[in-house]
């Protein structure tokens, strides 16, 4: 017998296009400045050229970035793109695979995101305008966190414990 079908759930319509630009984020940017390429002016990758002036004004951590930094966005290039793609798929297609992946998906983006604002809000170099710089990242921390609940097991009214 197949596994039933995820569920259609409204949430989906919003999750999936910001994991869609999740995934061209960590290509585009994450991916290249774990890497080791500059977040510059003279950056020899475009996107993180158009980055810099953000990272000036709101993020100058990225402009020098510490190990901890390099480190979330390598997972971020590495693990999390590949598993937002699968993702996507696995709820768009509604495949009972995506509960166990979305699940753990939704516990390391949240755990990364900790690491991300534990060194970008209190390392040497925090951001200097909050009102400009959260609602940009927070998306980040809040969309896993939305998954987790949407994607949560609940059980069914009626139905005992044992």
């Amino acid at each position: 017998m197949a596994p039933p079908l995820l569920t259609r759930h409204p949430l989906d319509y919003v999750l999936i296009p910001f994991f869609a630009i999740s995934v061209l984020y960590g290509a585009l940017f994450s991916l290249p400045e774990g890497l080791g390429l500059p977040v510059a002016p003279d950056s020899p990758w475009p996107p993180l050229r158009a980055l810099h002036g953000w990272a000036v004004a709101q993020e100058p951590t990225h402009l020098d970035p510490p190990r901890t930094l390099i480190a979330s966005t390598l997972f971020d290039g590495f693990v999390q793109t590949p598993l937002l793609i699968a993702l996507i798929a696995g709820i768009a297609r509604r495949r009972a695979w995506a509960r166990p992946l979305g699940l753990l998906y939704a516990g390391a983006g949240v755990i990364n995101m900790w690491f991300y604002f534990f060194e970008t809000l209190g390392g040497p170099l925090p951001p200097p305008h909050l009102s400009v710089y959260l609602p940009f990242n927070l998306p980040w921390l809040i969309a896993p966190a939305v998954l987790g609940w949407r994607l949560w097991p609940r059980r069914k009214p009626g139905r005992g414990t044992g």
